[in-house]
């Protein structure tokens, strides 16, 4: 199982914080943002496809900054995937 941290821009959250094993996103967590919505979707990844999941977060906007805590992990997970 391979560890990841990540620091995002331009967001609340400061750190993403995950595991990727056989392709599978596991302990999905985030420092600071919005707590309930992040636990979500830190439940909704666990065990679910990383690409899978890069393909549906990827994108996504929080109030027209361009990105979102969902888009930075896309970003993360895209980013460990091509480290792989």
């Amino acid at each position: 199982m391979a560890s990841y941290t990540y620091v995002p821009s331009g967001v609340c959250s400061r750190k993403i914080f995950f595991d990727i094993e056989d392709g599978k996103l596991y302990n999905v967590s985030f420092v600071g943002g919005c707590d309930g919505n992040l636990k979500a979707i830190s439940k909704l990844l666990e065990g679910k496809s990383a690409q899978q999941a890069v393909e549906i977060l990827k994108g996504n906007d929080c109030a027209g900054r361009g990105t979102s805590c969902a888009d930075q992990l896309a970003r993360a997970v895209e980013q460990a995937l091509e480290e792989e």
